[in-house]
């Protein structure tokens, strides 16, 4: 039993490292992103939105019909997909600005606060590696109706990414959670589509305008 466990270990690792490993589920979306852009190259120096469902399902062009925003966000993604795609969702584009949201599928698939945050900083790293003066914009973690449960690690995670952001002149935080709770300090339900995660009409709305500031800075 045990001589057979070992072979198909070395059997294993014998394999290609790309027969290993299952194909990353992102990689369509990413070479569907990449397609558009080669059809229609976007302007360098503009600002990219990218992150999870929350930037995914954001019409920039209606919120924000004035800018040029290029919105690369993927719907399910955490923090480290974003860390991964970096060049091509992001660096490729040279942006003046990037912004940011994940965070919401890190805590549900459990990693704790301190993950966010290294995650976080590795993403701003990669990018300011490569564009020492692009400024980078993270919307903290929401609060909503389906992870109110998490609301601990939610905010635990925000606070420590505040932190880092306070670092550094290039980083900022915007933090919508008082923003969206009602007089019980629970989500305001109005702000939420059906499934208690996804932002509303209104939801995006109220976002728009607090964010609306950052993104005409010079």
């Amino acid at each position: 039993m045990r001589t057979a466990f070992f072979l198909a270990l070395a059997l294993l690792f014998a394999l290609p490292a790309s027969a290993q490993q299952a194909p990353d589920r992102w990689e369509k979306f990413v070479a569907a992103y990449e397609a558009a852009d080669l059809a229609s190259p976007p302007p360098k120096g503009a600002i990219v939105f990218v992150g999870s469902s929350t930037m995914q399902r954001w019409n920039v062009a209606a919120s924000f019909p004035d800018l040029t925003i290029i919105n690369r966000g993927i719907d399910g993604t955490e923090l480290s997909d974003a860390v991964k795609y970096v060049d091509q969702l992001v660096l490729k584009h040279e942006p003046r600005l990037v912004v940011l949201y994940a965070g919401d599928n890190d805590i549900r698939y459990g990693k704790v606060s301190e993950q966010v945050s290294v995650d976080f900083e590795r993403f701003a790293r990669a990018v300011h590696d490569r564009l020492p003066r692009t400024r980078i914009l993270y919307i903290g973690i929401k609060p909503s109706p389906i992870r109110w449960m998490q609301i601990d690690r939610i905010r635990m995670a925000n606070q420590v990414v505040r932190a880092i952001c306070e670092r550094d002149d290039r980083l900022a935080f915007v933090d919508f959670d008082g923003l969206m709770l009602g007089w019980d300090e629970k989500p305001r339900a109005e702000l939420f589509v059906e499934d208690g995660l996804h932002l509303s009409l209104q939801g995006y709305q109220l976002w728009t305008a607090l964010l609306r500031p950052y993104l005409t800075l010079p």
